[in-house]
């Protein structure tokens, strides 16, 4: 223990740390955990503190046996957007597919004119209800990606509205600069004039005003080609920004490759992923991130290689994609029960995928995602058993309180 004082200390707790200690979950019984100035101090037995809990914080809270975890990470998420798409949802009941109701006009084209319609006000609020479920369940850091603007001033409107989403103690937001996500209707059939435009139009603003930490693009047969994608990336690149990449969701274009190519932070869906997009992805240490809501909804059978990304040593990563089309979810604890039965993650890499990989595959991990001294005081009190708990109910919601830089946070 520190010699100062501690602002606060939990005790009779059982912490699941996620870190790497051999142990499953990282698991601590009978364990405390102290916090200072936002992070954590000290972890371990309440046996090894050093001296009485009283007189080593200025507040003792005794947890009475609940499990601890860390905050929960959503790691990609489309938060931002005016309208929504359940027209589209009963046209794919119907037998239509993603890909033709977005050649059709539909998909991303009809978000696109209503959040170009809507003020940046509109778009926070309307962020709201889906957000305020997101935390509810102990997420305490998300990130936001903009894609729905498809020119400078709309882009730029996203993700200043998801920058105020952060804007409080209460959550972290990080934002991603998506502006290759779709080909707006102004540049039909020229696609590479649009590239031009998103490398030296919109990513200088973005950029100049400091609204997004990382860059990501489409990389699919109705987005961008790899070539195109490449463009993006070194105009990123250029701008000091890491990027990130929607790959191989809905064919095998190599953009994992491509993303590892350029030390991408993640590639993510990858239900078409190869042996090759595997070995790149660990050569690099590109974090493969997972969307069951996504498959789910678009009633998807072909599933990511998860064996072979075990095998390679390829972090996973489990996020809700929350977004009008394709995921509407406002619950991360069902994506960890999607990660489990439809992928088959066992609940520990489920957990792993929404704390630490999830962390990892932000560029923070090195601040968030497990209880390990120096990291932020972000954690979550359960009222379960067992941490697999988290990933086996459906539907039901286990969280009694939620700490966010060492502070009770309310939703």
């Amino acid at each position: 223990m520190p010699e100062h004082r501690m602002d606060a200390i939990w005790l009779n707790a059982r912490l699941a740390t996620m870190a790497d200690t051999g142990v499953p979950y990282g698991a601590l019984e009978d364990g405390a955990l102290a916090t200072r100035g936002g992070r954590i101090a000290w972890v371990g037995a309440i046996g090894d503190l050093p001296g009485k809990p009283e007189a080593l914080a200025e507040t003792v809270h005794d947890c009475g046996g609940r499990w601890i975890t860390p905050g929960l990470i959503d790691c990609h998420t489309h938060l931002i957007y005016g309208g929504n798409r359940a027209g589209e949802f009963e046209k794919r009941l119907e037998g239509a597919s993603y890909e033709e109701i977005a050649r059709a006009g539909g998909g991303i084209a009809s978000t696109v004119a209503a959040t170009r319609a809507a003020s940046e006000d509109a778009l926070y609020e309307a962020a709201q209800p889906v957000l305020r479920s997101l935390m509810a369940e102990g997420v305490t850091t998300i990130e936001i990606k903009s894609g729905y603007g498809l020119d400078t001033a709309n882009e730029a409107k996203m993700l200043r509205a998801a920058r105020r989403l952060g804007g409080t103690p209460a959550l972290t937001v990080r934002t991603t600069f998506l502006g290759a996500h779709a080909l707006p209707p102004e540049f039909e059939g020229r696609a590479a004039d649009y590239i031009d435009a998103v490398c030296t139009e919109m990513l200088p603003v973005i950029a100049g005003e400091n609204l997004a930490d990382a860059v990501d693009a489409f990389c699919e047969g109705i987005g961008f080609s790899r070539e195109q994608t490449s463009r993006v990336f070194e105009a990123a690149k250029a701008h000091g920004l890491p990027v990130k990449l929607h790959a191989e969701q809905l064919s095998n274009l190599r953009g994992a490759v491509l993303a590892a190519e350029y030390g991408a932070l993640s590639a993510d869906h990858l239900e078409h992923l190869d042996d090759e997009g595997v070995a790149a992805m660990a050569g690099a240490g590109t974090i493969a991130v997972l969307l069951p809501g996504a498959y789910y909804f678009l009633r998807e059978t072909n599933a990511p290689p998860v064996d072979k990304l075990r095998a390679a040593g390829v972090p996973i990563a489990i996020a809700s994609d929350s977004n009008p089309g394709s995921s509407p979810a406002g619950s991360i604890l069902l994506m960890a029960n999607m990660a489990c039965t439809l992928f088959r993650l066992t609940p520990e890499e489920a957990l792993a995928g929404i704390t630490r990989n999830a962390g990892l595959a932000l560029g923070i991990g090195a601040r968030v995602g497990t209880l390990e001294v120096g990291k932020d005081a972000d954690f979550v009190l359960w009222d379960i058993d067992e941490p697999a708990e988290l990933a086996y109910r459906i539907g039901f919601n286990p969280c009694a309180g939620v700490v966010k830089g060492g502070r009770a946070r309310t939703v």
